[in-house]
């Protein structure tokens, strides 16, 4: 079922429980309450650590910049649109065990579950070779968009341009209000709007409040015309 995959990423792993436990969602269980394996939250959580460090490691030694920068561009390659990408293009979703709610939602294509099994792969690397192994993943998947990243500006913080912008030209602080939000708490989707004074000039959806404001600043600036 993974021959495919580990070829693509270079890595055969010695322990395919801990391979395939990466890509258990907690739906997959509340169906399959008699499987051994246990969802990937676990695996998630360390992977994000590992991650976290890895990055923070590599641009702290390519890079001589100011912390801000080296925070900034962390965060851009570090956030859940970008791992959710990688995961695409590593076709992580096809790999996924879901319940069959999950899956006639489309759960496979979920930016967040992607993202969040991204990581959880990270953490079965560190588990089954080595912190050496995890990190040349990332290197080789993950911080290979940093150059894009850079030259297209997509490192900037959308709401604190947004909040600059318009307090330079209107005088005042955009606001954020939600308009919308969906489903269970541990999957929630929230629609945000961005505003200056009573005024909608943006909105954006998420997995959580934050990123439903950071699309939506990133609307507002796209559309407004000074």
């Amino acid at each position: 079922m993974y021959k495919d995959l580990e070829t693509k990423i270079g890595l055969q792993f010695k322990n395919q429980d801990l391979l395939r436990q990466a890509f258990v969602h907690r739906s997959y269980l509340n169906e399959h309450k008699s499987s051994k394996l246990e969802h990937n939250e676990r695996l998630e959580f360390l992977g994000d650590a590992v991650l976290e460090l890895a990055v923070t490691e590599y641009l702290y030694q390519n890079y001589p910049n100011p912390e801000g920068d080296l925070t900034n561009w962390r965060s851009a390659l570090v956030k859940g649109e970008m791992l959710a990408k990688v995961a695409k293009e590593l076709d992580l979703g096809s790999h996924l065990f879901l319940s069959h709610g999950e899956e006639r939602s489309g759960g496979r294509e979920k930016a967040y579950l992607l993202a969040n099994t991204f990581e959880a792969l990270i953490g079965a690397i560190y588990l089954d070779f080595s912190y050496a192994k995890a990190r040349d993943f990332i290197h080789q998947f993950l911080i290979v968009h940093l150059p894009a990243i850079l030259s297209t500006g997509a490192h900037i913080d959308a709401k604190s341009h947004f909040q600059e912008t318009v307090q330079e030209k209107a005088g005042v602080t955009p606001t954020y209000q939600v308009m919308q939000e969906a489903g269970p708490d541990h999957a929630k989707e929230f629609v945000m709007g961005a505003y200056i004074g009573e005024r909608l000039v943006g909105k954006g959806s998420g997995q959580s409040k934050q990123l439903a404001e950071q699309k939506a600043a990133e609307d507002a600036l796209t559309k407004l015309k000074w």
